[in-house]
Order: C-alpha cells, then structure tokens, then sequence
C-alpha cells in the first residue's frame, strides 16, 4: 500500500508486479480491493496500480462539492507521480465513468481503455425513467437504518455472489461512507459522456456479464458501435461484477489486450 497527496487530499493505492502500467479503477461504494482477482493474476507482466478513490478505502473523505473532474483529476495526478503513463486503465461501473472522464480531460495519459460493465455516466447511458427510479431508490436507501451499503444494490451477481467473495464483500460494505456514496449517485445521475465514445481515439476493450442487470449488455452494444477501435468481450454466466465472478476469463481478455496494444506502440 502506498499514498500520495493532492491538494490536500491523501490517495491511497495498491501495486504489485512489473511490465507495462495498468491502473485500476474501482466502482461506487467499493474500494481497491474489489480488485483483488485482477491484482494476484496479472502482476506477472503488468505493473498493476489499483487507487482507493477519494471518500473511499483509506483515502481522504470527499471535498464538499467535489465532482467528476475532480475524481478524473485525481486519478491523472496518481499517474503522474507513480511516472506510469501512458498506462492502460481499466474502469468497472462508476470507475469506468471515471477513466471515461479522464481520458477527455488528459488523453495523454491513457495508452488503452477497459470498460468493465460501466456506464457513460446514468444520463449518457440508461433511459431517463430508469435513472430518476436509481435515484430515488438510492435516496430512500441512504435515509434508511443503517445497511451495508456495498451489497445493497440488487443485480450485483448473476444469482446470489459466489460463497468464497461474501467475507471480501462484507468488509468492503462495512467501509463504505454513505457521504460519498450519495455523492456520487448524484454525480452518476447527471453525467452523460456519450458525446466522447465516437472520439476515443485508443484501442478499447470492452467486458460485460451476459447477465449484467445494472448496465445491460445494450449499453455494451452501444459502446461497441461509438467507439472507433473496441472490441467487447461478453463473459458468461456473471451479472454486474464479472471480474470477480468469473476472474479468469476476465483476466485472460485483459491480459491478451494488454500484450496486443503495448504503451507507446504506433497506431
């Protein structure tokens, strides 16, 4: 584990292995550990960097209006100081928003995208009914008796999650600060980068659960026909969380990906 400080912000991260940068970005109401399959099995030829977001694990709390930017900006400032771009980054769900994010804001810095069941923000990918239903139910949810917050949300797995992941999955929820979770939702709600899938301009690999109910493999289909250069890989039997399900498809795909598509490689 290792810190690094942004304008007062302290963030925390993991990394193991060597080779080419790969930097992990973790969804809502979770933290680096959710990360842990991908860690263990890739360090062997990827330099692997997972953050703990801030408000999340054992970074800072949140800034009172921190938004999207601020995440993207984060997460750049991590690069720079571990001298890792351009690295390919790996978003799941909310994370992939916000690698999304920073590839418009410092493109320099991403080699490759891996979009992990994820979003273009709510707004920029699920219909406008859906998204005020998400919102209200996660309000409703937050002004509830306290809950474990990471295991709240229906359709995480394609059945119930896997026995061996309840223990990892419990300690992530006890962490959970439902300040930043409620945060983000807002933040999720409003955000629509749809408008930059048809400008990405980096070879971008795509994994989806065939049984994902919280981005449904058509926000996939839509992805794939946006972004110039994507290839999607759809893994069976898992919903929302694929690349803890069923990690080792998952880390095939993104390993192949990484060999094919090295930093710095001419286009």
């Amino acid at each position: 584990m290792g810190f690094i400080r942004v304008g007062g912000l302290r963030i925390a991260y993991e990394r193991a292995g060597q080779g080419p940068p790969l930097v992990l970005v973790h969804g809502a109401a979770e933290d680096c550990r959710v990360w842990r399959p991908q860690l263990a099995g890739l360090a062997e030829e990827l330099t692997v960097v997972a953050w703990d977001e801030p408000g999340a694990g054992r970074s800072s709390d949140l800034p009172v209006g921190f938004g999207l930017a601020g995440f993207a900006d984060g997460l750049a400032a991590l690069i720079e100081a571990l001298g890792l771009g351009p690295a390919h980054v790996a978003g799941r769900s909310w994370g992939g928003t916000v690698a999304l994010e920073l590839y418009r804001r410092r493109p320099e810095l991403v080699a490759t995208l891996v979009l992990v069941d994820t979003y273009a923000g709510w707004k920029g990918s699920l219909p406008a009914a859906e998204v005020r239903a998400r919102v209200a139910g996660a309000r409703r949810m937050l002004a509830a008796p306290p809950v474990e917050l990471g295991l709240a949300f229906p359709g995480l797995f394609a059945g119930d999650p896997p026995a061996e992941l309840v223990p990892l999955l419990a300690d992530i929820a006890a962490d959970v600060r439902p300040a930043t979770l409620a945060q983000q939702l807002e933040i999720m709600a409003e955000a629509d980068l749809a408008d930059l899938l048809p400008r990405i301009d980096v070879p971008t690999l795509l994994i989806w659960g065939r049984l994902d109910a919280r981005s449904p493999l058509g926000v996939a289909r839509r992805f794939e026909a946006a972004i110039p250069d994507a290839t999607l890989v759809v893994v069976e039997g898992t919903g929302h969380m694929s690349n803890l399900e069923r990690p080792e498809p998952v880390n095939d795909a993104v390993r192949g990906f990484c060999r094919t598509h090295p930093p710095g490689a001419k286009r």
